[in-house]
């Protein structure tokens, strides 16, 4: 039998730092005759790497509580909606990493949208409306501000989006908490939904760099002449100045921006022929090649790498409390900082302080299985003997 010290890191390790992330940072102190403060962070954390609802979760756990005393224990000690946003960001940023604040660092910023299927909790803000995704035009609505480099993602920001919400109060809020970490600002790679007069003027007046995909708006012609943005992106590839025009407030405001004209060949899907596309950038305080801004913010699409890891470790939930949603979706995300985390560790180990990132050694559905099997064995999954009768004959005679 291979002894402890024949391992880097074992699983009791990694449960260890995902408790102590959220337990530090979130501050859910509860202690009831069925549930404890230690019992909750369990069943959070095992419905999380189930991907399961804290009823599934509970059910398969011979020492848990039931899921309703879960829910009253977290209805107990869940903050304002507001402080738990601020506690989930503390946890973000446990143990952050000495290289992120070495040297100046590229962040992607972007918005996910969860469907809902529902009825807002207490205001109409709480469901964010956008095109028709799941067969709802309704979300709950989270952006994120994430370090990218070399093909790893570390989230250091985390906020909601709420209804009629300009996305200028979005980016400040999370570049405040970015710069609160320490972590200094390359430039920033946003969304072309963060396209606007409002943002642009703001990032400019902060004096942070920016790559944006232009919006092509307006019409498209004037008489027979193509005029606006389309007139540009049918120049030629390179750098040009430009005036933006939109409505900030009650009053028109006009900012100026360096637009690059970059292109790209592509195979059509259907033809199977080679086509030319010209992308537009809006850029400042970037100097880069027309491609070498295209593969540049190609990087940007790594967040959505992020956003499919996040919900690998979402529990599942039909509540329309907007505190236990948020909950779920920071728990995932702070899973995913732990194991970047431990790729950090493994390269310090070998001398690089770089992130790096060993999938052959670790892989994120394997950290969720040790976190798991760790629970499973604290809360004595094996002793859950199989069916319940009692269960069994209510939910039958119901049918």
């Amino acid at each position: 039998m291979r002894s402890r010290r024949d391992y880097i890191v074992v699983k009791d390790e990694v449960y260890g730092y995902a408790r102590y992330w959220l337990a530090s940072a979130l501050r859910l102190e509860y202690q009831g005759s069925k549930c404890t403060s230690s019992t909750l962070y369990q069943v959070l954390l095992i419905a999380a790497a189930r991907m399961v609802s804290l009823f599934a979760a509970c059910r398969d756990l011979a020492a848990a509580p039931s899921d309703q005393t879960i829910r009253n224990a977290l209805a107990a000690t869940l903050p304002a909606i507001d402080e738990l946003e601020r506690r989930l960001n503390r946890a973000l940023a446990t143990n952050l990493p000495k290289a992120l604040r070495r040297k100046a660092r590229i962040i992607a910023i972007d918005v996910t949208l969860i469907p809902y299927h529902g009825q807002p909790a207490h205001d109409q803000r709480e469901i964010y409306r956008s095109s028709p995704k799941s067969g709802t035009t309704h979300f709950h609505a989270y952006a994120t501000a994430v370090v990218v480099h070399k093909g790893h993602r570390y989230t250091l920001a985390l906020t909601r989006v709420q209804r009629g919400e300009k996305m200028k109060e979005v980016v400040q809020r999370l570049v405040q908490i970015v710069r609160k970490r320490d972590v200094k600002i390359k430039f920033l790679l946003l969304d072309k939904g963060f396209f606007s007069v409002a943002v642009i003027a703001y990032l400019r007046r902060a004096g942070y760099g920016f790559i944006i995909p232009a919006v092509l708006r307006g019409r498209k012609t004037k008489g027979r002449r193509v005029v606006g943005l389309r007139a540009l992106a049918c120049r030629n590839h390179g750098y040009y100045p430009h005036t933006l025009t939109g409505q900030v407030g009650d009053r028109q405001r006009r900012t100026r921006v360096t637009l690059r004209v970059a292109g790209k060949s592509y195979t059509h899907a259907k033809t199977g022929q080679r086509r030319r596309k010209k992308l537009l950038y809006a850029v400042w305080k970037v100097r880069l090649t027309p491609r070498a801004i295209r593969e540049t913010y190609r990087m940007r699409f790594g967040i959505e790498t992020s956003y499919r890891q996040m919900n690998q470790a979402r529990i599942r939930t039909c509540t329309r409390d907007p505190r236990m949603r948020l909950l779920f979706v920071g728990i995932a995300l702070v899973l995913r900082n732990v194991w970047v985390w431990l790729h950090f560790q493994l390269a310090q180990a070998q001398g690089s302080q770089e992130p790096r990132l060993f999938l052959s050694l670790l892989r994120f559905q394997e950290l969720l299985l040790w976190i798991t099997q760790v629970v499973q064995r604290l809360l004595r999954a094996d002793q859950a003997p199989g069916i319940h009768r009692e269960t069994y004959e209510r939910l039958t005679a119901i049918n």
